[in-house]
């Protein structure tokens, strides 16, 4: 079992992926989906937790080898952020939503070189537009951010044009293919279930 699968089942196997064909969810954007994803709970499963740090780490010294600061994005990607941190003995920092209300109103908590390269941590692509909000704060304020990485993306169109659009790499340890993938080999779904998991995957808007 390679990485992606390992990630896949252990999010499964938690519950922090929960797949539904036959009865979507309705996501706040409106859209209808055969999957619902709370990676928040990772934090609470030691093994699941270190599986995840093991992997981000090396996704970072592979795709952004120039790493030198760690920065995690309020609030799901905050914990990681600072596990894998601690892991790869380099400096962490925060991204909050929004900037402060009061003092000089930063957006960024820590204290790093404005030069050095950044790569953010969330716990979930799903457009890619929170995090990707996050990396222009850190640029607004002069920093370097060179690439994003998170545990799961669904995979949709939107987050790979925006990603493109703003000029910001990411990778992800796990996708929606994989789970879906590894939820059939697991016997967790039928075959007719996987089929109309991937009709969502082709056509996130006009599956059903």
């Amino acid at each position: 079992m390679n990485t992606n699968q390992l990630i896949a089942s252990n999010l499964l196997k938690i519950n922090a992926v929960t797949l539904s064909p036959n009865e979507p969810f309705t996501w706040a954007s409106g859209i209808k989906a055969p999957i619902y994803t709370d990676n928040r709970i990772t934090i609470s499963f030691p093994e699941v937790r270190t599986h995840i740090a093991d992997g981000l780490a090396e996704l970072i010294r592979n795709k952004f080898p120039d790493a030198k600061v760690i920065g995690g994005v309020a609030t799901a990607g905050i914990p990681h952020a600072a596990i894998v941190a601690d892991k790869m003995d380099l400096p962490m920092i925060y991204v909050r939503s929004k900037p402060k209300d009061h003092g000089r109103g930063k957006q960024m908590e820590g204290s790093i070189d404005e030069n050095a390269p950044i790569v953010l941590i969330d716990d979930l692509l799903s457009t890619g537009k929170s995090v990707l909000k996050a990396a222009q704060a850190l640029k607004n304020e002069g920093y370097n951010v060179i690439g994003v990485v998170a545990i799961f993306s669904y995979e949709l169109p939107d987050s790979t044009k925006n990603f493109k659009e703003a000029g910001i790499e990411f990778n992800t340890l796990t996708n929606y293919s994989t789970i879906i993938e590894q939820a059939k080999e697991e016997d967790s779904i039928s075959y007719d279930e996987l089929t109309v998991l991937r009709k969502w995957r082709d056509d996130p808007w006009n599956w059903i």
